[in-house]
C-alpha cells in the first residue's frame, strides 16, 4: 500500500513529494534525490500505526 508525503530538501530547502510504502513498516529510511537540486537526501520516515499518517525528517547524504 502506497501513499504520498512531502518533505523539504536538506540542501536547498525546496519542497518535494515522495511515495511511501506504508506496508514496509512504521520506521523506514532511504535515500532520495531532491527533485529541484538533485542532491541526495536521507529520508527518515515514520508511519503512525493508527492513522497511517506519514512524517518525514531529512538529513544530508555524504
Amino acid at each position: 500500500m502506497q501513499t504520498t508525503a512531502d518533505f523539504f530538501c536538506a540542501f536547498c530547502g525546496e519542497p518535494n513529494c515522495t511515495f511511501v510504502d506504508i506496508s514496509a513498516g512504521t520506521q523506514q529510511s532511504y535515500i532520495e534525490d531532491c527533485q529541484v537540486c538533485c542532491r541526495p537526501n536521507i529520508l527518515y520516515v515514520r508511519v503512525d500505526e493508527d492513522t497511517l499518517e506519514v512524517e518525514i525528517d531529512t538529513d544530508y547524504e555524504g
